[in-house]
């Protein structure tokens, strides 16, 4: 099959269920292809290449006024976010955000993590008394990163549940086809989260505290520039949804592996594999984002292939954790590799924010789950989400005794 073919391949259901044999077939075919209007980049050197460079840009208002003539009619289609904001802006928000996201403030939530941990697989080992049934996904995987972002940010514990079908409606505008409906749901999802955030900003003017949220007030009511009110209830929204959805797939894909071969988990168990490495090697193998997008307002040349203005530069971060030129035996999952580290979190000014975070809470929960449940076991066949750029299962059961 032609580049072209692969592409369309890799956005059907097959596709979006196993994307990996389509990467394997596009890196026959060369670090990056041409088809018309996007340039597939699946190398890994390109893709970094192209992470880091500052003249590749997110899309734009200009742009989206040509793809999404009355983008600026739906909420869940902002520019205002981390995601889609191009210097100057990036930087300002990105310099007030990072604050809270500083190593020192990262570790100091290790205890709460792991109490929050030690808690959920207390209730997983109630709910699964007797050999029962227990959804790993909805019962640990979703709660453990939800509970950690919404205590850096500051949200009650009491509004923490509201939140999963809110941030499932709004990343469906990540992907590459979004249905009417589904736009229809991000757009309530969106206008609910900022209503939501727009109460609890007014809360911690009255009350403030030692959270993301009433530092970001104070900046937003300083009234300087830095930060306007979109801007504030946008990056609310997205700190909060990229915050679980992805370590959420992280933890479901790990263990995912492990069930797949419980050798992975006896070497856990024991130290054999040193867990740093096993959550390094699940964000290579099966990554919990697997693609994102940028455009360049010239021309250049990306492994040889000519990228111009019009032309969408695609980025699969999956394809390029798999590449041959970089990794040995690249489809073997081999916590031991000293291959370079995953693309999972991107590169360059749009590197993930919350990459120390992910890997604190995937660091802690796989060994306080192992220990605990030395019978986890498989209660049927998990079911994946039908989506392309966040790659993660929709349920996941097991028995844990």
């Amino acid at each position: 099959m032609d580049a072209a073919q692969l592409l369309t391949e890799l956005l059907s259901p097959a596709g979006r269920d196993d994307p990996y044999p389509r990467y394997a077939q596009l890196h026959e075919l060369g670090a990056a292809t041409a088809v018309p209007g996007v340039v597939v980049v699946v190398g890994y050197d390109a893709i970094n290449g192209v992470l880091r460079d500052p003249a590749f840009g997110a899309a734009d208002a200009e742009l989206y006024d040509q793809i999404m003539p009355g983008w600026r009619d739906h909420p869940s289609v902002s520019l205002n976010g981390l995601l889609t904001l191009n210097p100057p802006e990036h930087g300002r928000i990105r310099r007030l955000v990072s604050r809270e996201f500083t190593s020192r403030r990262i570790a100091a939530l290790a205890p709460a993590i792991a109490a929050m941990t030690d808690s959920l697989l207390a209730e997983m080992a109630e709910r699964g008394a007797a050999g029962r049934p227990v959804e790993f996904m909805h019962d640990f995987a979703f709660l453990l990163p939800v509970t950690a972002i919404c205590e850096l940010i500051g949200i009650p514990e009491a509004d923490r549940e509201t939140f999963r079908p809110l941030a499932t409606a709004l990343v469906a505008t990540l992907e590459p086809a979004i249905t009417p409906d589904q736009l229809a749901a991000a757009d309530e999802a969106a206008v609910q989260l900022n209503d939501y955030f727009t109460d609890l900003a007014e809360r911690r003017r009255e009350q403030p505290r030692d959270d993301l949220l009433s530092a970001l007030v104070g900046v937003h009511d300083a009234d300087d520039g830095r930060l306007s009110s979109a801007e504030l209830l946008d990056n609310l929204a997205l700190l909060l949804v990229a915050g679980f959805e992805t370590t959420a797939n992280l933890l479901g894909n790990g263990l995912r592996i492990i069930l797949q071969d419980p050798s992975i988990g006896d070497e856990l168990r024991t130290g054999s594999i040193p867990v740093p490495a096993f959550v390094e090697e699940v964000l290579r193998f099966d990554s919990p984002v697997q693609l994102t997008s940028r455009r360049r307002a010239d021309p250049t040349e990306i492994a040889g292939v000519t990228a111009t203005p019009e032309d969408e530069v695609l980025l699969l971060l999956g394809g390029g954790n798999r590449d041959p030129r970089r990794f040995c035996r690249p489809d073997t999952f081999d916590p031991a590799r000293a291959d370079a580290g995953p693309l999972s979190f991107g590169g360059g000014a749009h590197f993930c924010l919350g990459a120390a975070l992910a890997r604190l809470e995937a660091g802690v929960a796989f060994p306080r789950l192992l220990a605990r449940f030395p019978e986890l076991a498989p209660a049927g066949a998990p079911t994946r989400k039908d989506t392309i750029v966040l790659r993660g299962y929709e349920t996941l059961p097991v028995t844990v005794q």
